[in-house]
C-alpha cells in the first residue's frame, strides 16, 4: 500500500462517517511546496467517543494496527494515536485537536484539494500549515520544519496570506521565528 492509498482509505472512512479532518504536516507541505520523502501522514481529526468503535473497525488487524485504548486515550487527552500498516511500514499520526481559537480557525479555513485521481481531500490551508510548522520548530528546532516552510513560500509565493500568519504568530508567540523566516525568504 502506497501512502496515497493509505490516506485515501482514511479519508473515505472519515467522509463516510462525517467526521471533520484536515491533512497537515509533511504531506501538506509537499502538496503546497517542494517534495520530500515522508513515511507518515499527519491528520487532525475531530473524532468523538461515539465514533471510536466504527472507526477502529475499519482499521482492524491483521491489515492494520490501531489500538482502541490509544484512540480513547487520545480523545480524552486531546493527544494523538497511530494507525499502522505493518506490511508497508507506513503510518498515520492522528491528532485530536483541543478546542482552541487556532484550531477552530484552521478547520474553518481548510481547503478541499483533488488529487491526480480526482479524489478530494481536506487539507489545512498553506498558512495554517506554516503556523504549525513554526510551532514544531519552536519546540524542537528541527531545520526540516524551516525547509518545509521555505518550500511552501517559494511555490505559493504571494498567494500566502502573510498578514494572517503574522497575526497568529503574534498570538502564539512565534513572531520572532516568522520574522526570521521572512528575512531568509527575502535573501533567496
Amino acid at each position: 500500500m502506497e501512502p496515497s492509498e493509505l490516506l485515501r482509505r482514511l479519508v473515505d472512512v472519515l467522509d463516510r462517517q462525517q467526521i471533520r479532518y484536515l491533512v497537515t504536516g509533511s504531506v501538506a507541505t509537499t502538496t503546497y511546496g517542494e517534495s520530500r520523502f515522508t513515511n507518515d501522514i499527519d491528520v487532525v481529526v475531530e473524532l468523538g467517543m461515539g465514533n471510536v468503535d466504527a472507526f477502529c473497525a475499519t482499521f482492524a488487524a491483521p491489515e492494520f494496527y490501531c489500538s482502541r485504548d490509544s484512540v480513547i486515550e487520545a480523545i480524552r487527552q486531546h493527544f494523538q494515536f497511530n494507525i499502522l500498516h505493518p506490511k508497508s511500514g507506513f503510518k498515520i499520526d492522528v491528532f485530536i485537536p483541543e478546542d482552541s481559537d487556532f484550531n477552530r480557525s484552521r478547520f474553518n479555513r481548510r481547503v478541499r484539494i483533488a488529487g491526480a485521481d480526482g479524489h478530494e481531500t481536506w487539507f489545512a490551508s498553506p498558512e495554517d500549515v506554516i503556523i504549525k510548522k513554526m510551532t514544531y520548530y519552536q519546540k524542537g528546532r528541527s531545520e526540516k520544519h524551516l525547509r518545509d516552510i521555505a518550500g511552501v513560500l517559494k511555490i505559493k509565493e504571494d498567494k500566502v496570506d502573510r498578514e494572517y500568519i503574522a497575526a497568529w504568530a503574534g498570538r502564539l508567540q512565534l513572531l520572532d521565528i516568522w520574522r526570521e523566516i521572512l528575512k531568509q525568504a527575502a535573501k533567496s
